[in-house]
């Protein structure tokens, strides 16, 4: 029995099924762990969403920001955007029973000594505080209002997070943080324009992970393709840009090998 976390996947199915058979995947035995965004930018949304759900117990995901604006375009009045592929999804027959499987989906997956995330962990929050925050995410995006607290999340602010905030703000702090998140201040003041190396961070910031960190799990993520050659103890990015024509990867949560397939 083999534990395997899956970087971005953004609707390439195919490529999907071409790491699947490299790491001879098996139903009976093995689990994949998305790191989110599994659908977007690629052509196969749908079935790349379908397959998820059909694996029932051997697969699990956390929600990444593209998996949200599906969310957000399918049950709000937002459009999707010019750029977004996942029409196929919004027109299928099976729209709302794929969109309700997506709903009760997590913001994080704990695994033994590992945290599962799309864009990273704030530096400054204990493991009880992040599942605490994301644990408030997820009850609404279950709940029967999950319509209207859809329609109120989309905002850059507010960028760090204080005990004066309200719970929709302490919200979408925490959605901000754990999908969209690349670079912040040592105080955990988000930004969100560049999306370069993490050398070439912006004045006064980081890459998240170059703080010192108040977890020491493993954190394995998604989010960030332009990461290469990380140095750094118990990080792990995943995301390596299958959908720009570079390569899909998954690791092995036990011992840590990295498998790559090519996307080109």
């Amino acid at each position: 029995m083999a534990d395997y976390a899956i970087g971005d996947v953004q609707g390439c199915f195919t490529q999907l099924q071409k790491l699947l058979k490299k790491i001879n995947f098996s139903i009976d035995k093995d689990r994949l762990f998305f790191l989110g965004d599994v659908v977007n930018r690629g052509p196969q949304s749908l079935e790349t969403l379908k397959f998820i759900k059909n694996l029932k117990d051997n697969a699990k995901m956390v929600l990444g920001n593209h998996d949200i604006h599906l969310l957000v375009c399918a049950l709000t009045d937002k459009k999707p955007n010019k750029k977004d592929t996942f029409n196929d999804i919004l027109i299928t027959k099976n729209k709302y029973k794929l969109l309700d499987f997506l709903r009760q989906q997590p913001l994080v997956i704990e695994h033994d000594n590992n945290l599962l995330v799309h864009a990273g962990i704030p530096h400054l929050w204990s493991k009880e505080k992040l599942l605490k925050q994301a644990q408030a995410v997820e009850k609404k995006l279950k709940s029967s209002d999950a319509s209207l607290f859809l329609s109120k999340i989309y905002n850059d602010e507010p960028k760090k997070f204080t005990a004066k905030l309200n719970n929709l703000q302490k919200n979408i702090y925490t959605i901000n943080a754990l999908t969209r998140m690349r670079f912040c201040t040592s105080e955990g003041t988000l930004e969100f324009e560049h999306k370069e190396k993490h050398i070439n961070a912006p004045k006064g910031y980081k890459a998240w992970f170059e703080h010192k960190r108040l977890i020491k799990e493993n954190i394995f993520f998604g989010h960030w393709s332009a990461l290469k050659n990380i140095n750094n103890e118990n990080i792990y990015p995943m995301d390596t840009g299958c959908v720009w024509g570079n390569q899909l990867s998954a690791i092995n949560l036990s011992d840590k090998q990295m498998i790559n397939i090519d996307c080109f």
